[in-house]
């Protein structure tokens, strides 16, 4: 099933993907009451997802994860393996570990729970469009302790050389900020300094981590106890 709205070049634009009828309706119904929201198309599945953003100028997916056919989670890895700079947040109401865990590996950069308050919503919506993350309290505990028993081999990519933080006082400033949320512009305006240096420091981070994003970064840091996991709330 597809549905296709009218579609704005201002507006944030968004590809919403949910399997129920019922609570897609109520979504879209709900985010087009705000300015500069635009439900570009619409799908139930993941193969239509996947197709969809192939099809579209895109900001960032909505996805749901309990999908027909490929799943949430696969439907999520095609579609940044085809398109690395499309963001995904993820609306569920599943909380298991293993499935946060495999989200991030399939590269989501958020994940809110079913319940989230619109006004909360729509801030992770504009935050994760925006190049932050954006973690669900859930989540976040779930990592927290993937991290304290198992440390789950899926969540990130093998760690070679130093266990110790390679990263300077600067760049540890970045991080945090990361890990917090904020976008390069706020942290540009925190630091004072130019959104253009921000840039280089957050690719220096990611060259050093050898991670591919920002929320692997950001989770890494947890897991070495660089920054305050609490940032990621």
């Amino acid at each position: 099933m597809l549905l296709i709205t009218r579609f704005s070049m201002k507006s944030l634009r968004i590809l919403l993907v949910e399997d129920d009828e019922l609570f897609r309706l109520g979504l879209q119904v709900r985010l087009q009451q705000e300015p500069g929201i635009e439900i570009v198309a619409e799908a139930e599945d993941g193969e239509t997802a996947v197709e969809l953003a192939d099809r579209y100028p895109l900001d960032i997916v909505l996805l749901d994860v309990g999908l027909p056919g490929i799943g949430g989670v696969e439907a999520c890895r095609q579609i940044r393996q085809q398109h690395p700079n499309l963001p995904i947040l993820v609306l569920t109401s599943r909380t298991e570990k293993e499935l946060i865990a495999r989200l991030i590996a399939a590269g989501a950069q958020g994940y809110c729970l079913k319940g989230i308050d619109a006004h909360a919503l729509l801030l992770a919506l504009r935050s994760v469009a925006a190049g932050a993350s954006w973690w669900d309290a859930t989540a976040t505990r779930e990592i927290q302790t993937a991290f304290q028993t198992e440390q789950p081999k899926d969540l990130l990519p093998e760690v070679t050389g130093t266990l110790s933080n390679p990263l300077t006082g600067r760049e540890q400033e970045i991080l945090a900020l990361i890990a917090a949320g904020k976008t390069n512009q706020e942290i540009a305006e925190i630091l004072y300094i130019a959104a253009g240096t921000v840039r280089v420091h957050v690719h220096a981070i990611l060259q050093k981590l050898e991670v591919r994003d920002r929320t692997q970064a950001a989770i890494l840091a947890i897991q070495k106890q660089w920054v305050n996991p609490e940032l990621l709330n």
